[in-house]
């Protein structure tokens, strides 16, 4: 199990340069990203940046929410809804009602798939699994991986484990399993 902590993260400019990113964690291999974790602060309305060939995730954990605009529609990104998206989508996002924090998962459709979900509360077991891995964001804290309380904002990667969720705390799993 890997433990990453808000004061480790890599704040870092978006790639489009329209605001910040907190980057927790990210993998990569010969072609170039596999996955990443990170949480943007999205203060005005304004296109996104693309990820082409990628798949998206995005999960608002704070305040009321965007409206993604995209050729395709308008998709309501709604606190702790996950929405999913390409990263070849032209996304222009517009504010529900003031500034959003929102947790990312960037990743490669060809290798892997990502799926993000509150996990419920109490014990949940997440089995060992060939090419299975999984990440817990905590929200607040009390939230623990394996009996280790991980900090407001600090993500556990692990293979196989449970995950603790008192009553109240919210928590999101992202699970990653191959293509």
């Amino acid at each position: 199990m890997r433990i990453f902590a808000p004061e480790d993260f890599d704040t870092q400019p978006w790639k489009n340069g329209s605001g910040v990113t907190h980057e927790i964690a990210r993998e990569d291999h010969g072609a170039g990203l596999l996955w990443r974790l990170s949480i943007a602060e999205v203060g005005t309305d304004g296109p996104f940046s693309a990820f082409p060939g990628l798949a998206r995730v995005l999960t608002v954990i704070e305040g009321a929410g965007l409206h993604l605009h995209t050729p395709e529609g308008r998709l309501d990104a709604l606190p702790l809804a996950p929405v999913a998206f390409s990263g070849d989508t032209p996304v222009r996002s517009r504010l529900i009602d003031g500034p959003v924090r929102d947790f990312n998962v960037i990743y490669d459709p060809a290798w892997l798939s990502a799926h993000v979900e509150q996990p419920p509360m109490g014990r949940s077991d997440y089995p060992l699994a060939p090419g299975h891995f999984y990440a817990c964001l905590a929200l607040a804290s009390g939230v623990s991986v394996d009996g280790v309380t991980l900090p407001t904002l600090g993500v556990a990667q692990f293979e196989a484990g449970h995950v603790e969720c008192p009553a109240g705390i919210a928590a999101l799993l992202v699970r990653f399993a191959p293509s």
